[in-house]
């Protein structure tokens, strides 16, 4: 909800009955002549945390070298394979980077939270009702072949991501009524409500394509035609399902722009494909790759202690950041009738022991995390604030009365990864919800075992699955762990076809529209949807859309911490682990600014040092 401004109405109607009765028989005055209605906000950036820190033609963004040399080459891996130049749509696997030959409308700031900047288009015009928002292009914004990005294009663009893009799109797009090209540079979205604060960033983050270049393509299909772009790279070769090349062009548009000045400073861009994460860490320690940001505490721990390494060649850094770190857990597929008693998700809970493999498999190296909002202001802790309360006793009765009364904490354990007492409590929850030991086997009433199966993408998870597998077998219950490649995981998950996978819901420092991709009813059917969980809950669906209208800040951390809380007390997953730092590795041949911005790793803003690549042997694998 929008509060009514407090002086615009309800000061103007105290004042009339306290008029004296003298005046109000006088003959009457003239009126004042009226107003002009206050005109739309016109602004250079958005932000939802009041002003932003840079100016209008700020020179460039605070933490890149805007005097970085240009040229030399960068490889990096991707893992698995693709099919398609098209990451828009659910059909296909695209192939890695190639957002990057499209422009958006505005860019994020990764210095500041919530915060973007003009790209595409050099001004933004905000309505004082909040119902719409205006982009103007800058005329200066070209095509790879030199036509001009128009308001058609953008309205283009909109129209077919909603109607032919993965489902995420008509999620995030679902407050505006239409979008209008008004003149060849002017198109102005007018919005369904006044209350989603965030529309005007969400569409600040259109990715623009080129109508002309889509005529008479089935946009809904993947395909391997180079397609056309308007950023700081193309397409310049590729194999297919082995490496793409993208290059950097040499006329782009926007190279002077604040926003892009002192960035995409490195000449080729090449991703080499593997077949999973152990084999490109063997190619980068071969010298086969150039850049590594590593994901893996025990490869960290102990998989960087070759030649080059010792001899300065490759060098190691863990920069730390502010970034919110989301939710990553073992999710729990609930349109599964085996996941559906909230007893049940809690039991399984109960039997994950984090200190066992925290101490065993990552080296002590990382936090649990207790929230799906964790690392940020946005987290709940402890009880329920007041401004939570208010939130929540709308819907009493209709949630856990735990969420009132006590805190939520994630289960804990000894270290031993077999903890007797939190499956005490474990098999109390089951016998509760009708499942009970026969011959050690975890059975139901039918006599049908409780049994299901953990869907991974890569062997990576395998060594964190396999240990938590042992500890419900203790239960009797019949888990196993299925590895397939990324493309047959991507068709599972895109249908729901799973019981339980590792899933990561990241989120940011200003939770809006996305919120309901994750968890709304609307999107729980919707196949490619982010809902991986299946909720549908009326009670979570009124809370995302009080978070996506919050009125203010405060208001918004409220309205997510009690989100949060009922997400938790639901039990969907089973959450695993977090880093506040990121961990990087490269060969020395890069120069890089002196500090990373707070919010995200920016490796846009590296550059390849000549002198530095020169002094690396020509054959890496020779190190001694």
């Amino acid at each position: 909800m929008r509060r009514r401004p407090l002086f615009a109405s309800g000061l103007a109607l105290a004042l009339g009955p306290v008029l004296p009765r003298a005046r109000a028989q006088q003959a009457p005055a003239a009126p004042p002549p009226a107003e002009a209605p206050p005109g739309p906000r016109r602004t250079h950036a958005l932000s939802l945390l009041g002003e932003p820190a840079l100016p209008e033609n700020f020179p460039h963004w605070p933490w890149v070298n805007p005097a970085a040399p240009r040229g030399g080459t960068m490889v990096r891996h991707a893992i698995g394979s693709f099919d398609s130049f098209n990451p828009f749509i659910l059909r296909g696997t695209p192939a890695a980077a190639v957002a990057a030959i499209y422009d958006t409308l505005m860019t994020p700031s990764f210095d500041e939270a919530s915060t973007e900047y003009p790209l595409l288009a050099k001004l933004v015009e905000v309505p004082r009702d909040g119902r719409g928002v205006a982009f103007e292009l800058d005329e200066r914004a070209r095509w790879h072949d030199g036509r001009p990005v128009t308001a058609a294009d953008v309205v283009w663009s909109f129209d077919t991501l909603r109607r032919h893009g993965r489902p995420n799109f008509s999620g995030y797009y679902g407050d505006v009524a239409e979008a209008v090209a008004e003149g060849e540079r002017r198109i102005v979205f007018r919005f369904s409500t006044a209350d989603n604060r965030e529309l005007p960033q969400i569409l600040g983050q259109l990715p623009v394509l080129p109508r002309h270049w889509w005529e008479g393509k089935d946009f809904a299909q993947p395909g391997l035609e180079v397609p056309l772009g308007s950023g700081p790279y193309r397409i310049e070769a590729f194999e297919p399902g082995r490496s793409v090349t993208l290059r950097r062009v040499a006329d782009y548009w926007g190279r002077d722009l604040p926003v892009r000045r002192g960035t995409n400073n490195i000449e080729t861009l090449r991703f080499d494909y593997y077949r999973d994460s152990t084999v490109a860490l063997e190619a980068f320690k071969a010298g086969q790759v150039d850049f590594r940001l590593e994901n893996v505490a025990k490869d960290w721990a102990t998989a960087y202690d070759f030649p080059a390494v010792r001899q300065g060649l490759v060098k190691r850094e863990e920069i730390p950041h502010e970034l919110p770190t989301g939710m990553q857990g073992f999710a729990m597929n609930i349109r599964r009738p085996l996941f559906q008693d909230r007893r049940v998700r809690q039991a399984l809970g109960l039997v994950f022991d984090f200190e066992w493999m925290n101490a065993n498999l990552f080296y002590g190296s990382y936090t649990r995390t207790t929230s799906y909002f964790s690392n940020s202001e946005l987290a709940s802790r402890g009880l329920p604030s007041e401004g939570e309360l208010m939130v929540l006793s709308a819907f009493r009765g209709r949630l856990p009365e735990e969420i009132f009364t006590t805190e939520f904490r994630v289960p804990s354990s000894d270290g031993s990864n077999a903890s007797r007492e939190n499956a005490r409590q474990a098999l109390a929850l089951l016998r509760e919800a009708g499942w009970g030991v026969k011959d050690r086997r975890l059975v139901n009433e039918k006599g049908e075992p409780f049994s299901f199966e953990i869907l991974l993408d890569g062997p990576t998870f395998e060594r964190m699955a396999l240990p938590y597998i042992q500890a419900l077998q203790r239960l009797g219950i019949e888990a196993r762990a299925r590895t397939v490649d990324p493309a047959q995981y991507q068709v599972r998950m895109d249908n729901f076809d799973y019981d339980m996978t590792v899933e990561l819901f990241g989120q940011s420092l200003s939770p809006g529209n996305e919120q309901r991709d994750y968890w709304s009813s609307a999107k729980a059917k919707e196949p490619g949807s982010r809902n991986t969980i299946g909720i549908a809950d009326p009670v979570v669906d009124a809370l995302i859309e009080l978070v996506i209208s919050a009125p203010d800040r405060q208001a918004l951390i409220d309205r997510t911490r009690a989100l949060d809380r009922v997400l938790l007390w639901g039990f969907y997953v089973v959450p695993h682990w977090h880093s506040r730092s990121f961990r990087i590795a490269w060969w020395d041949k890069f120069g890089r600014p002196e500090r990373n911005p707070r919010y995200n790793f920016d490796l846009s803003a590296w550059w390849v040092d000549a002198a530095r690549d020169r002094a690396l042997p020509a054959d890496r694998r020779a190190v001694p």
